[in-house]
């Protein structure tokens, strides 16, 4: 038995006009809080899906539309990147992670580089601490359950505490802790 690709029924998109741009724009941010560059992302998505399937389709007037909604939801508050930036830290600084893997995750998100450092310089955090938060959410480290494994396992527990962004000196430290001692 062969399949037919002709007889997949694929979705049409609704036509894009600024007024529905707004209305994702909206849905979007009810769910989430975001960056304008994040935003932008996902309107741009949403337009080029469009645009694939209509040839026709002005890719550059939903552009400025895109422009003009980013300017009116930040004037509105519904958009702030500094917000944004700072709930994220404490969210990653909660979770453990290091300083330098979340200035990575905000700068993929579009929030520059000094704004995301003048942020976590403002925060209580210290990455030996989190690097210890982070060993105990891995059990890695001195929160293995026995010596012998802890042994074994040194050199991959090291390698994923410096993946996860710490300096190597903090590592050393966390690994060279005995036991479960805080």
């Amino acid at each position: 038995m062969s399949f037919d690709k002709s007889a997949i029924c694929r979705k049409k998109q609704k036509k894009i006009t600024k007024e529905r741009l707004k209305n994702i724009g909206l849905y979007y941010l009810q769910r989430f809080e975001t960056s304008v560059y994040n935003l932008r992302e996902v309107l741009l998505k949403r337009v080029k899906k469009y645009a694939f399937e209509n040839e026709d389709f002005k890719i550059e007037q939903a552009l400025i539309w895109i422009d003009e909604l980013l300017d009116e939801f930040q004037k509105l508050g519904y958009v702030n990147d500094a917000r944004y930036a700072e709930c994220k830290i404490k969210d990653y600084l909660a979770a453990g992670k290091s300083a330098r893997f979340i200035k990575i995750k905000l700068q993929q998100k579009g929030i520059d580089a000094d704004v995301a450092q003048n942020l976590l310089d403002t925060q209580n955090y210290d990455d030996k601490s989190n690097a210890l938060k982070f060993a105990r959410k891995k059990h890695i480290g001195p929160y293995r359950t026995n010596d012998q494994e802890r042994k074994n396992c040194r050199q991959k527990d090291m390698a994923c505490l410096l993946r996860a962004g710490f300096d190597y000196d903090d590592v050393c430290d966390v690994l060279n802790r005995k036991g479960e001692e805080e």
